[in-house]
């Protein structure tokens, strides 16, 4: 009863300690927020990256039906139909376009998606100049199918080159945790510096936000390199 009596209630580092995390699991990479978050970008790269690659095989569609003698409107239709991109509705308006005899680039423009449609948007271009000029729409989008190619490795290439440095990157965000953990093994107390004055805390909170601005600075020049447009 007396032992009961004398307990004042949780330590200072304890409430330190609960106040980090809780802080930490409101604006961590795991919280659910963040991890939507996380989410919508990866599945928006991914069906980016679809969309730059149906743009690629239709210029490859368009120009081998063109080279067999149809009108630029059936080439279009024709390759459109033996695509699989990620959302079929997109281009149902120019094919409908198409096959009517309309502005098929006006459509194009319309139907491209953002990001991953830069592709469609040239193609809308070529397709205006093919038509007001007269003749040479082969020539034009199967360069524009050379180019896109071309951009496509480029941007296959930098993200394997980039690979081993956001590896190295989420390595060195991690060595802190570590370093902790090889400190309390050899009976240094490293929480109860950090937790337990105010000069510790302070190191952990400047600890904390510089790890934090290194993984998102060098996920910000990955994202740069990465840019080819």
């Amino acid at each position: 009863m007396g032992a009961a009596l004398m307990w004042t209630g949780p330590s200072r580092e304890d409430v330190r300690l609960r106040a980090l995390v809780r802080s930490q699991d409101e604006t961590a990479w795991w919280s659910g927020p963040r991890l939507a978050r996380l989410a919508q970008r990866t599945d928006r790269a991914r069906r980016a990256a679809e969309w730059r690659r149906t743009s690629i095989e239709l210029c490859q569609g368009i120009v081998a039906e063109l080279s067999t003698g149809r009108t630029p409107g059936e080439a279009l239709v024709r390759a459109a139909s033996c695509l699989d991109p990620p959302d079929p509705g997109v281009l149902r308006p120019v094919v409908a376009m198409a096959r009517d005899g309309g502005d098929v680039a006006s459509a194009l423009e319309r139907a491209a998606p953002d990001p991953g449609g830069e592709g469609l948007v040239r193609l809308a271009a070529c397709w205006r100049v093919g038509l007001t000029v007269g003749g040479g729409l082969a020539a034009l989008i199967e360069r524009l199918g050379a180019s896109l190619r071309e951009a496509e490795a480029h941007r296959a290439e930098v993200t394997a080159q980039l690979a081993g440095p956001r590896s190295t990157a989420r390595l060195l965000a991690g060595l802190p945790a570590l370093g902790l953990l090889l400190a309390a093994g050899l009976g240094l107390r490293p929480l109860s510096f950090l937790f337990g004055s105010p000069a510790g805390f302070a190191c952990l909170a400047v600890g904390v936000l510089l790890d934090m601005a290194g993984v998102w600075w060098t996920n910000r020049l990955a994202a740069r390199a990465q840019r080819t447009d």
